[in-house]
């Protein structure tokens, strides 16, 4: 069965090597175990969306819990879906740069992007137009 899940965490004495090293890891695990997704992090929290088998996704999630880069987890939509949305990425990462600002905002309850106070249909439509609209990190 393949899932999506996004979960939120705020990020523990993170620095831009830490980044540098979530991204790197996450590109060359991912693609072994045939895991999609996109890496968001603004203001200290981590938006992550994950796609691909249940099993592996679940077997991820919970590598990620144990990591103590992260703080105060919480799973915010997990869904059956049909096809990947990231299906060529191994892992993008995206940050709240002047350049992807205004999308950040857009999806915000308040004027800091809080994933946590976003329902389901918000962080879908916030990964939807995150692909075709935003500058990616390499």
């Amino acid at each position: 069965m393949l899932i999506r899940l996004i979960y939120a965490s705020r990020a523990k004495s993170l620095g831009p090597m830490d980044v540098k090293d979530i991204l790197e890891s996450s590109r060359r695990n991912n693609t072994a175990a045939g895991v999609t997704g996109a890496l968001c992090l603004s203001n200290g929290v981590f938006l992550q969306c994950l796609e691909g088998d249940r099993v592996v996704v679940n077997a991820l999630y919970h590598r990620i819990l144990l990591d103590p880069r992260h703080d105060n987890p919480a799973i915010l939509d997990f869904e059956e879906i049909i096809h990947r949305q990231f299906g060529a990425w191994s892992m993008g990462l995206v940050s709240t740069v002047a350049d992807n600002q205004a999308l950040f905002l857009k999806y915000s309850t308040g004027a800091q992007f809080d994933p946590y106070q976003m329902r389901p249909q918000a962080l879908r439509a916030f990964f939807t137009e995150l692909m075709g609209n935003t500058r990616w990190l390499a």
